[in-house]
């Protein structure tokens, strides 16, 4: 018996929202900077270290984990701004906040013996970094069509 060969399908290509993009990319960036700091806890002497009150240069505090926690939860925070606030302010918010934590990561390499672990780790957060900047200031724009009121108008009717 000869089978016919059925035609093959080209898979749709859906476009995905900047603020899913930005969501993601925001989700992806926690992720690496939860393990990277996961995964550096079987680096030898940093459980001693941590047990001693120290982490890196830094006494263990309220202020070191205040601060810590500030840390993770802005980009956290990131994921669900992303999707709420208005187009203007999410796509601003974006690329201060984005460009904020470039310096912020790249910090994290000063004194770090293994380099090829935070290396990797901050190349990665870097270029999510650069995507969410790049996604921001890209945002697509819709030109006032031709049948559409102008602002003004429109607010002048709201007032009359």
């Amino acid at each position: 018996m000869m089978r016919t060969r059925q035609p093959t399908t080209t898979l749709e290509d859906q476009p995905i929202p900047v603020r899913a993009k930005l969501a993601a990319a925001w989700t992806s960036f926690m992720f690496l900077y939860a393990y990277v700091d996961i995964l550096n806890f079987f680096t030898p002497g940093v459980i001693e270290d941590i047990l001693d009150g120290k982490v890196f240069e830094f006494d263990l505090s309220q202020t070191f984990s205040t601060t810590a926690l500030t840390l993770v939860a802005i980009p956290i925070i990131m994921v669900v701004l992303s999707m709420t606030l208005p187009a203007r302010a999410t796509r601003i918010t974006n690329l201060i906040v984005a460009s904020l934590y470039v310096p912020v990561t790249a910090f994290n390499a000063v004194g770090e013996s293994w380099l090829y672990f935070y290396g990797l780790g901050i190349v990665l957060e870097l270029i999510l970094l650069a995507l969410i900047v790049r996604y921001a200031w890209t945002w697509p724009r819709t030109a006032p069509s031709a049948t559409s009121p102008d602002r003004e108008t429109v607010r002048a009717q709201q007032q009359a």
